[in-house]
C-alpha cells in the first residue's frame, strides 16, 4: 500500500527535481503540494513569486494546491500554527508525511522532522546528501528549467537575479556559492520538465529589492570570509503570460 504523502513546494528547482523522485517512488502517493504564501503580497514566501504562477505551477503539475498564508513578517510562532494545522488536517484525510527538496542543511531537516513528529506525521526527503554535481547533471538531464527569482546580496548582485538557471549562469557563479544555493544565495522558479504536462509560461517584470530590518550574523556554521552580510534580496518580478 502506497504510503500518502503532502509535498513541501517552493515552486524551485530543488522542489522540481525531489518531486521527480518521488512521483517516480512506487511507494508514495502525492495528494497535494503545499506552499506557504505572504497573504498581503500574495506571494510566495522568500521567493516572491506571484501565487498565480504558483496555481499555474501546480495546474501544469497536475496535483491539488494548498497554500498556507501567513502575515508579513509572521513570526516563528505564527508559520508553525498555521502549517500545523493544515498539516494536522492533511493527517486526518491519510497523509502520514511531508517530503521536502532539502540537500544538506542538518539543522533545518532536524527541525522540520521534530515539527512533524509532533503531529504524528514524517519528512521525506528525496535529493538528502545527493552531490550537487550529480543533481545538477539530472536536472540538465531531465530537461527541466528554471529562471532565477531571487538572491541574496550577501553572495550575488543584481544582475544575477532574473536569468536562466543554466551553465552560463552557473559558470557566472563566486566560487563561495553552492551551486545549487542550498544556503539561500539564489531562488529559482521551475517552469518546464518531466513533472510539467504543459511549460507555464512567464514574462520577466522589473527587479525589485526588499532590504532586511537586521542583517544576518556570519556567526552561523556556514560563514565565510567570502560571504558579506545579507543587507536584503533582489526579486525579479515574474509575470503570467
Amino acid at each position: 500500500m502506497q504510503q500518502r504523502v503532502v509535498f513541501c513546494w517552493s515552486g524551485g528547482k530543488d522542489s522540481a527535481l525531489a518531486l521527480n523522485r518521488l512521483l517516480r517512488d512506487e511507494r508514495y502517493e502525492v495528494v497535494a503540494l503545499l506552499t506557504t504564501c505572504n497573504e498581503p503580497l500574495q506571494r510566495v514566501c522568500m521567493h516572491g513569486v506571484r501565487v498565480a504562477l504558483l496555481e499555474a505551477q501546480a495546474e501544469a503539475i497536475g496535483l491539488t494546491l494548498r497554500k498556507v498564508f501567513v502575515t508579513e513578517g509572521a513570526s516563528n510562532e505564527e508559520y508553525l500554527e498555521k502549517m500545523a494545522a493544515c498539516l494536522m488536517e492533511l493527517n486526518a484525510l491519510g497523509v502520514s508525511a511531508c517530503a521536502f527538496g532539502d540537500i544538506f542543511l542538518e539543522d533545518l531537516r532536524a527541525w522540520r522532522e521534530q515539527n512533524l513528529a509532533q503531529i504524528g506525521m514524517r519528512g521525506i526527503f528525496p535529493i538528502w546528501k545527493a552531490d550537487p554535481s550529480a543533481l545538477l547533471r539530472e536536472f540538465f538531464e531531465q530537461r527541466f528549467e528554471s529562471v532565477v527569482c531571487c538572491i541574496s546580496d550577501a553572495w550575488l548582485d543584481e544582475s544575477m537575479v532574473g536569468r536562466r538557471f543554466d551553465q552560463t549562469f552557473l559558470h557566472a557563479l563566486p566560487a563561495a556559492v553552492d551551486p545549487c544555493g542550498e544556503n539561500g544565495e539564489f531562488h529559482s522558479f521551475a517552469f518546464a520538465g518531466p513533472i510539467f504536462r504543459q511549460s507555464v509560461r512567464f514574462e520577466i517584470g522589473a527587479k525589485l529589492y526588499r532590504p532586511l530590518e537586521q542583517t544576518i550574523s556570519d556567526s552561523s556554521s556556514d560563514a565565510r570570509p567570502e560571504r558579506r552580510a545579507t543587507r536584503g534580496f533582489w526579486f525579479c518580478d515574474l509575470l503570467p503570460a
